[in-house]
């Protein structure tokens, strides 16, 4: 990929819009750097280099003509009391599209630099003001679209990621002493920790960092949201059901087979959660061509789905399109949907491990499936309030790099590997838990990072 960020200049000075665009009462423009006071003096109507750090003031924004572009107030905050630990000024302007570009284009006219996708966060993280895990939690803490999203990424940008993997570089950078020591002094007849005490913190720390890798499940949930795919043949109710979970006509309800044709998708949340709702084309045999590609269609968001509610007709015979589906559909990850409950019907004594019975139609039922689906999801229980999990896929890769990493030094240790390999495998866990935090990492994974994040951000 493209490499998004400069390389850095100490104290460059940038300005971007900080606040969405469109039209709106206000608009945010951000200064940052060495030079931030004497370009906002620049255009200011006020001698803004005198003020102090954190105060407000009202004045105008001036052309080189001196010419009034807008009615502003001026916030000035100093280093190191900012966002990026640079002299930084805030314009708040008002908020129109056209009026915002013009103040925008008189200070890069002054001098600045238009700032680059998530230049501001990227200083802030140079210059020592967050971590790398508390800037990626910047972006989460905008993109957040659920309670537990948004609270997860809260604790992230308060540090509580960074200071669990902080707290397993020390319990293991104790540990790595001992081991250089064998190394640099195998005659001396070190003895700082018996084997066995060694061995035991290891196991220690290893047992915590497995269990911070496995909430990586949750995390992704609640931070990516889940892909809910709703199967089955045709005319069980799945474009019925569809409009009862979003509580409004989104797709097309006839009582012909093969309605829907294609996947029909859209926004939920149930339960604190956000969904991507799929409803799919009824499976069945048929030589009509659009309809066979539908149906493939639909076979394959089976398969990419996190959760598949399964929805067949409790008021009509089992077909044969419905036991093949019982038998391929993965059960860890599918919901038994019966659904026209409120039609005459016998109870189908099908053993399945996860069932609910419905009528999308007179909307009976629809509470139990929200906890059938809650159960499924979080089979482990719910999160405590306080838990901290995994939620990017790059902290997860590198923490399962460094649990491998420790356990074959442990392995290593019980078998008497000699300690210079042992030393290579606790430096190797060192480094894949600093790329989490921002030691030992690369301008590509920078790059790939902030690229993610929007201008002014």
């Amino acid at each position: 990929m493209d490499f998004v960020h400069r390389p850095y200049q100490p104290g460059e000075t940038i300005a971007a819009v900080c606040t969405p665009p469109g039209e709106g009462g206000v608009a945010v423009i951000r200064i940052s750097g060495n030079d931030a006071l004497l370009l906002a003096d620049k255009v200011f109507s006020g001698p803004i280099r005198t003020y102090r750090s954190h105060t407000a003031h009202v004045g105008k924004i001036l052309d080189p003509q001196g010419t009034v572009v807008d009615e502003v107030l001026a916030l000035v905050m100093l280093n190191p009391r900012s966002y990026t630990g640079e002299d930084t000024v805030e314009i708040h302007c008002h908020g129109g599209t056209l009026i915002t570009r013009r103040v925008l284009e008189t200070i890069l006219a002054a001098g600045a630099r238009a700032a680059q996708p998530g230049e501001f966060t990227f200083k802030a993280f140079i210059n020592g003001k967050l971590d790398l895990a508390q800037a990626e939690a910047v972006q989460e803490l905008i993109g957040a679209k659920n309670e537990h999203a948004l609270h997860s990424a809260e604790q992230h940008l308060q540090g509580a990621l960074s200071k669990k993997i902080a707290a397993f570089q020390h319990e293991l950078t104790e540990i790595a002493a001992i081991l250089e020591a064998f190394v640099d002094f195998p005659e001396e007849g070190l003895e700082f920790a018996s084997e066995e005490e060694v061995i035991g913190s290891l196991n220690r720390t290893l047992h915590k960092m497995q269990h911070l890798a496995r909430t990586f499940h949750e995390g992704k949930m609640i931070s990516h949201g889940i892909s809910l795919c709703l199967a089955g043949p045709p005319n069980v109710g799945k474009s019925s059901l569809m409009n009862a979970l979003l509580g409004k006509d989104r797709a097309i309800v006839t009582p012909i087979a093969g309605t829907t044709r294609d996947l029909l998708e859209d926004d939920l949340t149930l339960n604190g959660l956000h969904f991507r709702l799929i409803d799919t084309a009824g499976i069945r045999n048929t030589h009509e061509v659009i309809e066979q590609e539908g149906i493939r269609r639909s076979k394959q968001a089976m398969q990419d789905a996190d959760l598949i509610l399964l929805v067949l007709d409790a008021a009509a015979p089992l077909c044969p399109h419905s036991s093949e589906l019982l038998s391929t559909a993965p059960q860890h990850k599918t919901l038994l949907v019966w659904n026209k409950i409120d039609l005459p019907h016998t109870p189908h004594t099908i053993d399945y491990p996860n069932t609910v019975h419905i009528s999308a139609k007179q909307e009976l039922g629809l509470t139990e499936l929200q906890h059938a689906i809650d159960n499924i999801l979080w089979q482990k229980g719910p999160l405590a309030k306080d838990e901290v999990v995994i939620t990017k896929l790059r902290h997860a890769q590198a923490l399962s790099q460094a649990i491998t990493s420790l356990e074959t030094l442990i392995a290593g240790l019980k078998t008497g590997v000699s300690p210079e390999f042992l030393s290579s495998d606790m430096r190797n866990t060192l480094k894949e838990l600093g790329t989490i935090i921002g030691s030992n990492i690369t301008e590509d994974i920078l790059s790939a990072i902030f690229s993610k994040f929007c201008i002014g951000k």
